[in-house]
């Protein structure tokens, strides 16, 4: 048997393969026709030999028969028993017997039998007493009986009547009459030791030459099998094991005319026809690749010339917002200086003028201070400032953040719901920009609710086990459905002119996507809105590049 993992699959392809089931079927009917005509030819050998024995049998009862009636019409017993005695000693007589009418043993050549009645029932006397009546005739076929004696060896009885013949009945010396048919049986038993031996060898002798043919047969049948069927199939295996390697147009060697032959032909057609495809495959593919990097560069070109158009829109809608929001404040400081200068001209500005003169350079004041805030926004949303990641609790941050408002919440009629669980881990972030978006969302809550109303400030855990989630929500007016997608954008607000530049949401969203976290907005108009920013735990550190801002100057979207 295979003892490694190698022997055992070889053991299993070679068991499996179809040369070994076609030879397993084959030799499955070969034995069955092999040992039913062995089986067949030992029956009939034993036939033929078991006749010649009853024949034989028979003969030798016969003449005991005639050599013991001379005997017998002379009376002479001591003549007859020499003669039984005689032939009872002959090579293959086991015993030989006569009996009476009445079943008693008139002779036997086992002295000690001699005046012994025998049971009529006996296999001796069955045939002729299984009647009521005793048979005057019997056939041959019930003259024969083959039994075992004490030792277990076959014995052939032969009962031979003895008949009432004429000589007999008329002579002097015997007082039957005519009308009594049978005068008594002669009892042959033979050894069958010698026919069972001869019949033992024959068997084994026909046994042998039934395996040697046997053998010779399989032998020729499995290299016939493997000739035609194995070598081909093995052969068409190894070729398709080429192609699967790669080795496309592999040809396999056409020595038959058979169905393996075409079987062969038609993998050669095929095998030039893959190479044939795969040649046309890679050609294509070639070509294929340069039409795409060809697509590719003028994609990428139009690409280009799209984020220039739009990088030229963006700055041209920031310059026209900048310019509107810097002008309105300008006008203003122009007329007031121009109003002063006239005044100081009439000398109104040390007298009669003198309140209306501080009044005008405190709006100039505030219009100058109003135009250092545009500026400065501007320069915080397109100036990317290095973050101060470190370990930090945001349940702090938020906290700090929320008493930097408290004036304002108090001052707005705003009541503040603050939810900050106490098992948050901490995160790596910049504490002080996530504070700054903090601020923004909170005061743009504010602002959404003038009359007053809740807001909801709490931390969690945010989708991922990864994550933390700060939420902002208030139940202000909410945004327009068509307002909310673009909340992000820079210069869009929806307060009141002066009172914002619309960079906040946009900052601050800078700043989230720098730390790789994300905000997501949900808002109802009349019921609120509801920020969620969400940081990864092991976040920040990675240099702020602003979804709209790239090196200090703004990107397009």
């Amino acid at each position: 048997m295979p003892e490694t993992e190698s022997d055992r699959e070889q053991w299993e392809r070679l068991t499996h393969s179809i040369s070994a089931k076609l030879i397993s079927l084959l030799l499955l009917v070969m034995l069955g026709i092999f040992g039913l005509l062995g089986y067949l030819n030992i029956r009939l050998h034993r036939q033929h030999l078991e006749a010649a024995t009853l024949a034989s049998a028979e003969r030798v009862s016969d003449v005991i028969k005639r050599s013991t009636s001379y005997y017998m019409l002379r009376n002479n017993r001591e003549g007859l028993y020499h003669a039984m005695a005689t032939m009872a000693d002959e090579p293959g007589m086991v015993r030989v017997r006569i009996f009476d009418r009445e079943g008693n043993i008139s002779y036997s050549s086992d002295p000690s039998e001699v005046g012994h009645a025998v049971d009529k029932s006996a296999e001796a006397c069955y045939g002729c007493h299984a009647q009521s009546q005793s048979l005057e005739h019997l056939n041959r076929p019930d003259r024969f009986r083959i039994y075992r004696d004490a030792s277990g060896q076959r014995i052939l009885g032969v009962i031979t009547p003895i008949e009432n013949q004429p000589s007999c009945s008329n002579a002097v010396c015997h007082a039957h009459p005519a009308s009594q048919k049978i005068l008594g049986v002669l009892d042959t038993n033979l050894s069958l030791a010698k026919t069972d031996a001869q019949l033992a060898q024959s068997s084994w002798r026909m046994l042998a030459y039934t395996m040697f043919a046997l053998l010779d047969i399989s032998l020729l049948t499995w290299l016939f099998v493997w000739r035609l069927v194995g070598q081909p199939l093995k052969h068409l295996k190894d070729g398709t094991s080429e192609l699967a390697g790669g080795n496309l147009g592999y040809q396999l060697e056409v020595d038959s005319t058979d169905e393996a032959g075409e079987l062969a032909s038609s993998f050669n057609r095929m095998s030039l026809q893959l190479r044939a495809a795969n040649e046309e495959i890679v050609a294509w593919a070639k070509t294929l690749e340069d039409r795409v990097d060809q697509k590719t560069r003028e994609l990428k070109r139009a690409h280009e010339h799209v984020l220039h158009v739009e990088k030229m829109a963006t700055i041209g809608k920031m310059a026209a917002v900048v310019a509107h929001e810097i002008n309105n404040p300008l006008s203003g400081i122009l007329t007031y200086a121009k109003l002063l200068k006239k005044w100081i001209q009439r000398g109104e500005a040390e007298t009669s003028k003198k309140n209306d003169a501080e009044q005008c350079l405190d709006l100039i004041a505030d219009e100058s201070r109003r135009c250092g805030d545009l500026v400065k926004n501007l320069l915080t949303f397109s100036h990317t400032s290095p973050m101060n990641v470190q370990t930090t609790d945001l349940n702090t941050v938020v906290d700090r953040s929320v008493r930097l408002v408290a004036h304002q919440l108090e001052l707005n009629g705003v009541e503040l719901h603050l939810d900050l669980p106490s098992n948050l881990p901490a995160i790596q972030c910049d504490p002080g920009q996530i504070e700054q978006v903090l601020l923004a969302l909170i005061m743009n809550a504010i602002d959404a609710m003038p009359r007053g109303g809740n807001l909801w400030v709490g931390t969690r855990m945010g989708e991922e086990i990864d994550e933390l989630a700060i939420e902002v929500r208030d139940d202000g007016s909410g945004i327009p459905p068509e307002i909310l997608p673009h909340i992000f954008e820079p210069f869009l607000t929806t307060k009141e002119t002066g009172k914002s530049v619309g960079l906040g949401l946009a900052v601050s969203q800078n700043i989230i996507e720098g730390h790789r976290g994300r905000v997501d907005v949900h808002s109802e108009v009349g019921k609120g809105t509801t920020f969620t920013v969400t940081l990864p735990v092991e976040g920040g550190g990675v240099p702020l590049v602003a979804s709209g801002v790239e090196a200090g100057k703004l990107k397009s979207r």
